[in-house]
């Protein structure tokens, strides 16, 4: 069994060396002074003959490449040696192994006509040489033997097909597993990149503009410099204990079912308001109903305003804004506007910054639309309307 494995492999990885030992072997047995038994005696092997034996042979060796021009020359070379009572018993095999490979290296119509189109060609080639009947035993045997070897030829090249077509969806499927697996951490890492964005932007800005008030007020308001300087030390710590939130959830090994990441909601509203409202005034109206809010719909609508909020910060310094949130029955739209000096209309286009690409990809996320860019007045105005249909409301 270990010799068999080991001509298996040889003959998988050179197959061409391995039918030309085979063609090589058939050749020498081919010339061999062996006679049929029950059948008449040979004639001796002539230098015609031994050409035939040669052509038949060496054809052989390019079987898989040309299967039936391989064939036709075997084919033609048996049949004149069998009709110059020159063929031997291994000479005749050299057409089975042909027929064999035409079924297992063409379509089974084809293997099935050329293997027929042989056997009846050679079955009439042996009843003339033999001087028998068509239901000779030596002819119905030479017969069955091409009957047997296309059959196993079909079933090799059924079975090849079908361990290809496995191979195929393998492939498939751990292709689509990569890109799926590609897809969700370019999510994940988008997700992630945007949290810290929002976190870190809003706070730091936040810091600063209590730092800012701290300073202007220390020596003649002591005591607003030091409330100043609380919302300071808050802000650090919340910025610190998000930060460390988000790095547990990126370091844990297995899912829990604890909340890990960071939920802001509207419901927080008016502190992250207070917040900015210390250094630049900021006034904030609620319209409608206010509800409770899917889950992605709140997280999304409290950061759209938390960067809103730190853009005018940056942009706008000490301008009034103005914080719009009204409820509808199909959801929530948000208006942040400021008094801010000009901007240009082009802020919001692709060359923005990565709190312009955040707000608009959490509205869409969402199923939401985002619009962002320099009011008629001056100024700038951002708004949002998120879908929240009421029945949807959680």
């Amino acid at each position: 069994m270990g010799r068999l494995a080991d001509w298996r492999r040889v003959a998988r990885t050179h197959p061409t060396v391995a039918d030309a030992l085979l063609a090589t072997v058939l050749f020498a047995v081919s010339l061999l002074p062996v006679n049929p038994p029950g059948g008449p005696p040979r004639d001796p092997l002539s230098l015609g003959a031994v050409l035939l034996v040669l052509i038949g042979c060496a054809a052989l060796a390019v079987r898989r490449r040309y299967p039936l021009p391989v064939l036709g020359a075997t084919l033609a070379a048996v049949v004149l040696a069998l009709l110059g009572h020159q063929a031997r018993g291994p000479f005749v095999l050299t057409v089975g192994i042909a027929a064999y490979t035409v079924a297992t290296r063409t379509d089974r119509r084809t293997g099935v006509a050329a293997g027929a189109a042989s056997a009846l060609l050679l079955g009439a080639a042996g009843a003339a040489t033999l001087d028998v009947s068509w239901y000779d035993p030596a002819v119905v045997v030479l017969l069955l033997w091409f009957g047997v070897a296309v059959a196993v030829g079909d079933a090799v090249r059924s079975r090849r097909a079908y361990v290809a077509v496995l191979e195929e969806r393998a492939r498939r499927a751990e292709q689509t597993r990569e890109e799926e697996a590609g897809r969700r951490v370019a999510e994940e890492r988008l997700r992630i990149a945007r949290e810290l964005h929002d976190v870190v932007a809003h706070h730091i800005a936040l810091i600063n503009v209590q730092a800012g008030v701290a300073g202007h007020l220390l020596r003649e308001q002591p005591d607003a410099a030091q409330e100043a300087l609380g919302h300071v030390r808050s802000a650090s710590r919340t910025v610190l204990d998000e930060l460390a939130t988000l790095l547990g959830v990126l370091r844990r090994d297995d899912e829990t079912d604890a909340p890990t990441e960071p939920a802001p909601s509207l419901n927080r509203l008016d502190a992250l308001v207070e917040g900015f409202s210390t250094g630049q005034p900021v006034r904030w109206t609620v319209a409608g109903q206010p509800r409770p809010l899917p889950s992605a719909v709140d997280v999304a609508a409290y950061r759209i305003i938390q960067e809103s909020l730190t853009n005018a910060h940056k942009h706008a310094p000490g301008a009034a804004v103005a914080v719009r949130l009204r409820y509808d029955p199909d959801g929530v739209t948000i208006e942040v506007r400021d008094d801010g000096p000009p901007r240009p209309a082009d802020a919001a286009g692709p060359g923005a910054g990565l709190g312009l690409v955040g707000m608009r990809e959490r509205a869409e996320t969402v199923g939401g639309a985002f619009s962002a860019g320099p009011r008629p007045e001056g100024g700038w105005l951002v708004r949002a309307e998120l879908p929240a249909p009421e029945e949807e409301a959680a």
